[in-house]
């Protein structure tokens, strides 16, 4: 189901939540991370519709590499999708995304009021910057808000998250020995695949209770 450059992922029954999901900086909408994630949560009920921002869907129309466009540019498209999704399929939409697709919705929920926010791997900070955090917005943030962290994620681990004023409206869901991408270790004994059923699980959890 694609328009305006946009896939979608249906689930199979009822659609119990729904989310429009971006991509992070360095990986398309396509990815193996955001199919997968979308897939789990379409078995969950959430109807999701992905995108890509400019500089990526530039890459395709072989640009190469390029790297995200500027901040402004990037929260208008978010804006624009916004509209878009609404149009074709009113609801209440929630907004999130991987890494950096989930730091520009949380930039906007507020403003777009969106019914939720979900973040999967939320860059609390540049990497290799932790004394740069990106926290500021979110102290004050409104909209019900899902962050899924791995607890050993280099952009935001446990114990330095733990140190940041964070809105009541955050709740945060925490995966043993994840990194960024919510992988956690090999010794760990947990997988990848199980990570991302447990994120899924959690997102599609908490459309039921908000």
């Amino acid at each position: 189901m694609n328009f305006s450059g946009l896939m979608w992922s249906v689930p199979p029954d009822e659609v119990r939540g729904r989310l429009i999901l971006a991509h992070g900086a360095g990986a398309p909408m396509d990815s193996p991370f955001m199919t997968g994630m979308s897939e789990r949560l379409a078995g969950r009920g959430i109807l999701v519709a992905r995108f890509e921002f400019p500089y990526m869907a530039q890459r395709r129309q072989g640009g190469g590499k390029r790297p995200p466009n500027p901040q402004s540019q990037l929260l208008e498209c978010w804006r624009t999708i916004w509209r878009e999704v609404n149009a074709e399929a009113s609801g209440d939409w929630a907004i999130g995304g991987k890494s950096m697709g989930g730091r520009m919705a949380s930039l906007l929920a507020d403003e777009l009021g969106a019914a939720a926010l979900i973040c999967l791997g939320y860059p609390f900070h540049a990497a290799g910057k932790p004394e740069r955090p990106r926290v500021e917005h979110l102290a004050d943030l409104q909209t019900p808000t899902l962050i899924v962290q791995g607890e050993r994620d280099a952009l935001g681990n446990r114990e330095r998250v733990a140190g940041y004023a964070l809105s009541p409206a955050i709740r945060l869901h925490w995966l043993a020995a994840g990194d960024h991408d919510l992988k956690p270790l090999k010794a760990s004994g947990y997988t990848h695949a199980a990570h991302l059923d447990s994120a899924a699980a959690q997102v599609a959890a908490f459309f039921v209770a908000e």
